[in-house]
């Protein structure tokens, strides 16, 4: 991380299990997209971490839907900021039924009663290209990128 003074030793890196229990307990995300005239576009969603995706539903006029159209390549957040995990990746619309039917399992021991149901629009995957992971508590020597 050039620049913030933090040591290029690999002591002390979180390890991928630590980010991954921070997805998998999240309840809310912040999912960034890009829009037609390139600015960006946050917005709050719910979520699931599974499998080593990210699963979450919006509407299919939502602008982030139609950003993702058009753009796959997003970021999405935990709401923890001071165990911080960013997923920077590429969306995908989920149109497998045997997956949606094991990711809405997860979606709805999450959200229950809500549940992934493709009629109230579409549903998307994010598959990880670069995650980054910081730790407030250890920041100078637990920043962390996992590339996929």
């Amino acid at each position: 991380m050039p620049g913030y003074g933090v040591p290029a030793s690999r002591t002390g890196l979180l390890a991928w299990n630590w980010a991954e229990q921070r997805l998998r307990r999240s309840h809310n995300f912040w999912i960034s997209t890009t829009q037609p005239d390139g600015s960006p576009h946050v917005m709050p969603i719910w979520g699931v971490w599974a499998d080593g995706i990210f699963c979450f539903s919006t509407g299919r006029e939502s602008r982030k839907a139609r950003n993702l159209f058009a753009n796959p390549r997003c970021v999405i957040c935990n709401e923890e900021s001071k165990e911080a995990v960013i997923v920077h990746g590429v969306a995908e619309e989920l149109t497998d039924a045997d997956r949606l039917k094991a990711l809405d399992r997860v979606y709805e021991r999450k959200y229950k009663p809500w549940k992934l149901d493709p009629k109230l629009g579409p549903i998307f995957i994010v598959r990880p290209t670069v995650v980054f992971g910081m730790y407030e508590k250890k920041f100078a020597t637990a920043a962390t990128r996992w590339k996929f």
